[in-house]
């Protein structure tokens, strides 16, 4: 019991600066200034995605410059940028962090040893997402602050080993010494007590803060999580990704089904799929992405509640296992 209520002794709350032991996923295109600095204002940690509100064409550089400094006017609490390693400009953007400096950077999708020791003389901690065990004890070996468990439930690119969280939580916890965050199918303190009995000392979740008032996500997609119920994994050819289950992602689903080949899925894809969908609010011709716990939603509600009601729920779990 002691592992499962140790929330307020969590080395992850020290290592970040937080009140909680909770991250907002770094949503490439929604996660913007306004999502991140209120949910550091509500205690957890607030992390931009690298596209945040980037119209197609824009300077990539510029709109992360603009948004790091737009978080720093309407917050003094610790923030994070999530930094996927294979975008075309993430040289450049690692420059942008180096430049304009955040508490935490996020990495995935590519070598955690890459940029840790930049980032580390710069003073800021790193955490890299991983889908294995032995992607987290690489991770380690390179010298990151922490790991990111995501686990098959989650929104957007999957690992290929497709592992679920529960199964993935104590496989990485018990490969690394560094601490454990819980990401993929997240949605209430149900899951965040679940994630901590099995070994995280943290949790992230993505869905839930784009149903905020303050995500930059456009509206339909925002009614389209409170509404849904389902997700499809689409794109194992190229790389598993999970979204609402649409018209749009069945199509993508039936193809690959049929034998498309992967050009023919980027095809059907498009170049800027994901923006359409979540900046466009264009289901019909982009992916919406969404994780299994989307059922969970149920509403569109400021950031701040968003946190207060986890924290609230977790209380009330943890409440009901000691009596």
């Amino acid at each position: 019991m002691k592992a499962v209520v140790s929330m307020t002794q969590s080395r992850l709350i020290e290592l970040l600066g937080t009140e909680y032991p909770v991250l907002q996923g770094g949503m490439l295109w929604v996660a913007g200034a306004r999502l991140a600095a209120a949910v550091s204002d509500a205690g957890a940690l607030g992390i931009l995605g690298a596209y945040a509100g980037m119209e197609e064409g824009d300077d990539v550089v510029g709109n992360l410059e603009s948004q790091i400094d737009h978080v720093r006017v309407l917050t003094k609490r610790p923030i994070g940028v999530n930094l996927p390693l294979d975008i075309s400009a993430g040289g450049l953007l690692v420059d942008v962090l180096l430049k304009k400096g955040v508490e935490v950077v996020v990495t995935a999708a590519g070598s955690p040893g890459l940029y840790t020791e930049l980032f580390h003389a710069a003073g800021m901690k790193v955490l890299h997402v991983v889908a294995s065990a032995k992607q987290a004890v690489f991770a380690e070996s390179c010298g990151v602050d922490g790991v990111i468990a995501e686990g098959s439930e989650a929104a957007a690119r999957l690992g290929y080993d497709e592992t679920p969280l529960f199964s993935l939580i104590p496989l990485v916890r018990d490969a690394v010494s560094v601490p454990v965050i819980a990401a993929g199918g997240i949605a209430d303190g149900r899951g965040m007590a679940a994630a901590f009995a099995l070994g995280a000392e943290g949790v992230q979740l993505g869905t839930r803060f784009v149903a905020t008032d303050e995500c930059i996500a456009h509206q339909a997609y925002k009614d389209a999580l409170v509404e849904a119920g389902d997700t499809i994994v689409t794109c194992r050819k190229l790389i598993p990704t999970r979204s609402l289950l649409t018209e749009f992602t069945r199509t993508l689903w039936e193809a690959e089904r049929d034998g498309a080949t992967g050009d023919k899925l980027r095809e059907i894809r498009g170049r800027t799929g994901a923006r359409k969908a979540q900046l466009e609010g264009d289901l019909d011709h982009g992916e919406a992405y969404a994780g299994a716990s989307v059922g969970l939603i149920g509403d569109i509600v400021p950031a701040r509640a968003a946190v207060e009601r986890l924290i609230a729920e977790y209380e009330e779990v943890i409440k009901g296992l000691r009596t």
